[in-house]
């Protein structure tokens, strides 16, 4: 059975899907952006806003510290998930890379073997 990589998807859930998307986009830089910029807003703004606007007054935030724990606490285990899925999903791409490359040496042995008789046979013309 090949498997051609838009094809892989198939071999997982949605859930499993779910999982590998939130691992892809929650490991790029775009995503520590988000972070960083919604924690230097929330800081900034509940440092240096006016008092009767600030709804996480520091210098405890509170909110903001559980709301980090929270995303921390959801995110570690669907990150492992992941990664998991993304391990099963290499691991059938290189399972599938071993039988395409076992069928293309066993293609090029048969090669090999008709080179080999067309050879012979030019041989023995030449005699």
């Amino acid at each position: 059975m090949k498997i051609h990589k838009q094809n892989l998807q198939e071999h997982f859930t949605k859930s499993e899907k779910l999982g590998s998307w939130i691992t892809d986009h929650v490991g790029t830089m775009y995503f520590f952006y988000l972070i960083f910029g919604w924690t230097a807003a929330w800081l900034l703004w509940n440092s240096l806003a006016p008092h009767s606007l600030r709804f996480d007054p520091a210098p405890d935030f509170l909110m903001w510290l559980f709301i980090s724990n929270l995303i921390q606490i959801l995110l570690m285990p669907l990150i492992m998930i992941g990664q998991n899925i993304q391990n099963r999903r290499s691991e059938l791409l290189a399972e599938n890379d071993f039988k395409t490359d076992k069928e293309a040496a066993l293609e090029i042995q048969r090669l090999h073997q008709k080179i080999d008789l067309i050879m012979e046979k030019l041989e023995k013309k030449d005699q």
